[in-house]
């Protein structure tokens, strides 16, 4: 940290966001002339009229709702060269997914403004630190556990575009912008190569080993399930388990749902007595992040444009607001702002962001009181279904 008072600095940083969260109509309407400012210079934005659009409703009428196979067509066409067709910059790097639907990756164009908006993954652990007083945990270092920023590369017409996963393209544009120093480096990761075989997941891990084994790691973030098969590699290569070597004050992690419910038993048992925060993120954006002890995500209402598609009904065990059940509470299917969703309400969500303009993500949220909410998985028939079993079988029964 630099300053005099870290905890007037850290507040600075979350300002914004509690500002937003308090008055999230406002918040939304200043994310939207901010977004249509920059999709104003793009051919995709001017094709439909960014420069005209006031309202909320006629960003409706202007703009579809776009799925990633709607934008594909447009994005292989900016890795060919067509850059102004939906950036109103040039890319700094190209992330792909870990897998999607029918098992193929999405292709998304990461930013200079994308990546600053990217930071807001650190609010979960700043607002820790603030609520906790813990500021010793910068004292320590945080365990990179982070996937390659580069993989490999593809072709596209007669150029040749690199790509890799957009947490570690984050951590190597943006980490030295964080207040905590992170081991291994980004670019320690980047040179063992963009493998994804077993040995080449050991081999990152075995990297991770000798480079903190001897620090005081305060903090693990990253992608819950890595952090799971780290613990199990170290078990398994060096006889001990993450607790024995380390202290960890928190784990700030994402790309799952069930993070406090399903994995928090087997974090606590391989880390130790840590704190866990949540992270709702994507290849597209880091959304929302957990704000305190209650068991779900708060949405970055200051950096993101968020509506979803409603759905009629609700799913049990939605406990959500002073032990009352969410049956019955689900409205008409429509489109809504995600702040108007109701509690128990389910949704599919449609994020704008700096690069794509009403994307539907594919991800189902629930909300829950104001302004809570959690990603339940994917959107499919059968994700309620899985959420109320797992909520069941871990005796959660939808509480915050």
């Amino acid at each position: 940290m630099t300053g005099n008072d870290p905890k007037t600095l850290l507040n600075a940083l979350l300002q914004p966001w509690h500002d937003a969260v308090d008055n999230p109509g406002k918040a939304q309407q200043e994310v939207l002339h901010r977004l249509l400012e920059g999709y104003a210079q793009t051919d995709y934005g001017a094709q439909h009229g960014a420069a005209h659009v006031e309202t909320v409703d006629d960003y409706r009428r202007a703009f579809p709702v776009a799925t990633y196979e709607d934008y594909r067509p447009l994005i292989q066409r900016v890795m060919a060269g067509e850059v102004s067709l939906l950036l109103n910059e040039e890319p700094v790097g190209w992330a792909i997914t870990r897998g999607t639907t029918r098992g193929e990756s999405k292709f998304i164009p990461m930013t200079p403004t994308d990546l600053r908006m990217r930071i807001s993954a650190g609010r979960a652990m700043m607002n820790y630190v603030v609520n906790s007083g813990r500021y010793d945990l910068f004292e320590g270092v945080n365990l990179n556990l982070n996937f390659p920023s580069v993989v490999g590369t593809v072709q596209v017409g007669e150029r040749e575009v690199e790509y890799g996963y957009s947490s570690g393209i984050y951590t190597k544009y943006v980490s030295a912008f964080t207040p905590i120093r992170s081991a291994p480096t980004q670019d320690e990761i980047d040179a063992l190569g963009g493998g994804k075989t077993t040995r080449d997941w050991e081999a990152r891990f075995e990297l991770a080993y000798e480079k903190c084994k001897d620090e005081n790691v305060t903090l693990v973030g990253g992608v819950a399930p890595t952090a799971v098969l780290f613990a199990r590699y170290l078990r398994r290569a060096h006889g001990v388990y993450p607790k024995d070597l380390w202290q960890t004050q928190v784990m700030t992690l994402g790309s799952v749902p069930g993070i406090n419910t399903r994995y928090q038993p087997t974090l606590k048992a391989l880390y130790g007595p840590v704190t866990i925060r949540e992270i709702y993120g994507a290849t597209e954006g880091m959304f929302g992040q957990q704000r305190d002890e209650r068991r779900a995500w708060v949405p970055n209402y200051d950096l993101f444009f968020f509506e979803v598609e409603t759905r009629p009904s609700a799913v049990p065990f939605g406990r959500l607001r002073r032990g009352r059940s969410a049956k019955g509470l689900g409205v008409g299917s429509g489109i809504k702002m995600l702040h108007e969703m109701r509690p128990g309400e389910l949704g599919s969500l449609i994020v704008s962001t700096p690069i794509l303009p009403r994307y539907k993500i594919g991800d189902l949220i629930l909300a829950f009181r104001p302004p809570y909410f959690r990603c339940i998985g994917r959107d499919r028939w059968w994700t309620p279904l899985r959420y109320a079993w797992d909520e069941l079988m871990t005796f959660n029964l939808g509480r915050l």
